[in-house]
């Protein structure tokens, strides 16, 4: 049993947020039936090929546990189709621009009259608001959200990070709005709608940003490089570099080898309970009891002199030696993965974080698998459906014979 067995899924979402957010549903046990237009379907299917003839990477690694139903929802048996669609289902997922689904004739009110228990999840770029109708991507959500702007080196411009907290990020967090309202829905009777807008999304995973907003009213942000540069702060949360968010200090330094290799680095953090043990290690014992060096106050202006020391250790150790040595003292390190790396670690292909899938038009390739674990309910990933794959059995499904399904095939409603 999966833990969402019997749960349907109607899923008009496309390109990455959306995807993402339905795709965790299919793993977690939902049957998932993705809404395509006939002979285009979603716009990632052909973006970034690099396998002519086949559907690329980005499309197959955020549509796995699917099955594709291709309509033209401009047809009247197109039209029809989706009413029972939505009389069947239990979740209606959309990244339509704003108004799409009124415009079809599917507004909130025809949805609940067709299905009262229907749930309807939907992401938008922004909440209710001045910005409410534009349109917005990933990197556009990391700037309105807050990420770009407390990203990068202080004399830097803002900057974007390569982890999808737009996309991704928004579908993480509307996942868990929909089985919230599942469980909802199991004492109340009633569906509901379920809204995660991007902004909001990038913002809740930048809190400790707004944290460090509120603490500036109380004084410099003591943890900050540039408290201990003297570098007076605005009124606003800066760029902190690679400074850690938690209160200790912690850079990213060179380890051995880093002039050939890009990802030869670790990140370390002097953490105040484990000092002494990080000055045993770096050759540096009279710092334990220095009055300069002894507790975290006196330290703060003296963040670079430290690291500058701690890194000349360092680039005398591969990053995977610092680690060996460091985690037995409680020293937290942690070594810069590239995503070579992380494809080719066997630990993640064991517990089914990174997955080999075979597909029939690409053959084999590498893909995340599920990132929640539950011990009672495993994921078995499968491989992205064709276009229209599954548009026969969904369709029998709903209850349409052959004659029908043949006739709305020479109508073009799929």
């Amino acid at each position: 049993m999966k833990a969402l067995d019997g749960i349907k899924i109607l899923d008009f979402t496309h390109v990455q947020s959306g995807p993402t957010c339905t795709q965790l549903l299919g793993w977690f046990g939902a049957d998932v039936i993705k809404v395509e237009r006939p002979g285009v379907g979603d716009a990632t299917r052909k973006q970034l090929i690099d396998k002519p003839g086949s559907d690329s990477l980005y499309f197959t690694m955020l549509n796995h546990n699917k099955r594709s139903l291709t309509l033209n929802t401009k047809t009247d048996d197109g039209k029809e189709v989706l009413e029972r669609l939505i009389k069947e289902c239990d979740v209606m997922v959309e990244n339509f621009a704003p108004g799409a689904l009124d415009r079809m004739g599917f507004t909130w009110e025809r949805i609940q009259e067709l299905n009262p228990k229907m749930i309807m999840a939907s992401v938008k770029g922004f909440g209710p608001g001045p910005y409410e109708d534009c349109k917005v991507y990933e990197n556009v959500a990391q700037c309105a959200g807050g990420a770009a702007s407390t990203t990068g080196f202080r004399d830097g411009p803002p900057l974007v990070t390569g982890a999808q907290i737009g996309d991704s990020g928004t579908g993480l967090h509307l996942c868990l709005g929909i089985v919230t309202a599942l469980f909802q829905r199991e004492r109340s009777g009633r569906g509901q709608k379920v809204l995660a807008p991007m902004q909001d999304s990038v913002l809740n995973l930048c809190r400790v940003k707004l944290r460090d907003q509120q603490r500036l009213d109380a004084g410099p942000l003591k943890e900050y490089s540039q408290f201990g540069e003297g570098v007076a702060f605005g009124e606003a949360t800066p760029r902190a570099g690679n400074d850690s968010g938690g209160g200790q200090p912690g850079r990213i330094l060179k380890c051995l080898g880093w002039e050939n290799d890009p990802d030869a680095y670790t990140y370390f953090i002097t953490q105040a309970a484990v000092w002494k043990n990080i000055c045993d290690v770096i050759g540096k014992p009279e710092w334990k009891d220095d009055p300069d060096y002894a507790t975290p106050d006196v330290r703060l202006n003296k963040l670079n002199e430290i690291f500058d020391t701690i890194e000349a250790w360092t680039m005398t150790k591969d990053k995977f030696d610092v680690m060996d040595i460091c985690n037995p003292l409680n020293i937290p390190v942690g070594p810069i993965l590239s995503m070579k790396e992380l494809a080719e670690e066997p630990a993640l292909r064991d517990t089914g974080t990174i997955v080999e899938v075979d597909h029939p038009e690409r053959g084999k390739y590498l893909t995340v698998g599920c990132p929640v674990k539950l011990s009672d309910s495993e994921v078995d990933v499968t491989r992205s459906p064709l276009l229209g794959e599954h548009s026969e059995e969904v369709l029998a499904m709903l209850g349409y014979s052959e004659t029908d399904i043949s006739a709305m095939r020479e109508s073009g409603a799929i």
